[in-house]
């Protein structure tokens, strides 16, 4: 029986895989697609330390009814999954309340501390150091009065230690001349980072982990369940196979691996778009958000991609294009230097929990199954992170 499966080969799952092989310990990652080739090929690359502000408010309670049924708005759910979602849009809800909005803030921030110094360490043991922008990240608002309706984030942001700066237009210039010049106010958060290709960063650490000696499986797992005499039993039609320990690290579909082994997840998918403008990121030189269209902006090395809005789906409806072409419009409105770049689009499924904290660790009463899952938004900023916590309580039942 070998020590530890790691479902799973997003960013979460490959970090994982790698800390625990880099700790002794032996590791298979299953996953039937390549590494970080799910929701960690197409999103954002943000580290963001700063984003310890809960989707779940009552701000955003009160805007649910203004857009959550406008297909183009920054949170949308489709009427006919309305049943399906009820159950964690009361979750949702619930979360919502002020003592619990100040406690996944707390549990996010925690989670989030030293982030970045964390990636840059991991980039430079993996050999792709070049990978780490670390220039902060630019929230941009149309004037004064639009960044007053967002202060109960900012207080917040600012009650758990993160540090920001307020930019006059003249800054925004400075910084970012390429912008509209619409956005009359901005905050730089300067402790935040952006990855410039998560899904070579990805790659890169599965190949160390392999180097290490780490077992990459490209099986697509479809059950998982407890064996008499202790371990798991981990089906991927082709074969079965026993571990010790099984880590569920399968993104927005971790919920259907859980659930063969009698574990409810209250997990949803929150469906991402990109629109991505290849060979343009030299237009922005730090990750932008324009708040206003609850859009992000980000240079990678393949150019310049945007996204950052929400669509709560089925992961198996098919993708909505008016989403990424809402968020390609909207880019195109707001930055200049896009005239003829034509803009390539795609979709994913961030896992996310009601209140936006994931969950790490043991799963209670199951001996051997952890699970890493719900990260939603944050995957890349925590992955590091969610590994060293993870390989602590892990390894030290291996030793």
């Amino acid at each position: 029986m070998d020590d530890v499966a790691v479902i799973g080969a997003g960013i979460i799952g490959t970090c994982i895989a790698y800390t625990l092989r880099k700790r002794g310990a032996r590791v298979v990652l299953i996953d039937d697609g390549l590494p970080g080739s799910g929701c960690s090929y197409g999103n954002l690359g943000a580290i963001s330390m700063s984003s310890v502000v809960p989707l779940a408010t009552a701000g955003t309670l009160r805007k649910l009814p203004t857009i959550l049924w406008n297909s183009e708005s920054p949170l949308f759910l489709p009427w006919h999954y309305l049943p399906r979602a009820m159950p964690w849009l009361l979750r949702f809800a619930s979360s919502a309340r002020s003592d619990r909005v100040e406690a996944s803030a707390r549990q996010l921030a925690s989670l989030h501390r030293g982030a970045v110094e964390a990636h840059e360490a991991l980039a430079r043991e993996v050999g792709v150091p070049e990978l780490i922008l670390r220039k902060g990240q630019l929230h941009l608002y149309v004037n004064h009065q639009a960044y007053a309706k967002d202060a109960a984030a900012w207080k917040l942001r600012e009650q758990f230690g993160v540090i920001f700066e307020q930019l006059s237009r003249s800054d925004i210039l400075a910084l970012e001349p390429n912008i509209n010049s619409r956005y009359q106010h901005g905050v730089l958060l300067p402790d935040d980072a952006t990855i410039l290709n998560p899904s070579r960063y990805v790659q890169a650490i599965c190949n160390a982990f392999c180097m290490r000696g780490g077992v990459l499986c490209r099986q697509r797992v479809h059950a998982i369940w407890p064996l008499p005499q202790g371990g798991w039993r981990v089906n991927t039609g082709a074969s079965d196979a026993r571990y010790s320990h099984v880590i569920v690290a399968a993104g927005a579909w971790s919920d259907r691996l859980l659930a063969s082994a009698g574990i409810r997840a209250s997990l949803q998918s929150q469906r991402g778009y990109h629109a991505q403008f290849d060979g343009k990121a030299e237009l922005l030189s730090r990750s932008v958000v324009l708040t206003d269209k609850k859009i992000f902006l980000s240079p990678m090395e393949q150019g310049l991609r945007a996204g950052g809005t929400v669509e709560i789906a089925s992961l198996d409806d098919a993708p909505n294009s008016r989403r990424a072409l809402a968020i390609e419009r909207a880019v195109r409105q707001n930055v200049s230097g896009l005239e003829g770049c034509a803009a390539t689009h795609w979709m994913g499924h961030r896992p996310c929990m009601p209140n936006s904290v994931p969950k790490i660790g043991r799963v209670s009463g199951r001996p051997g199954l952890w699970q890493a899952i719900g990260h939603g938004h944050l995957g890349m900023t925590d992955s590091v992170n969610t590994a060293g916590r993870i390989a602590d309580e892990l390894m030290a039942e291996l030793a």
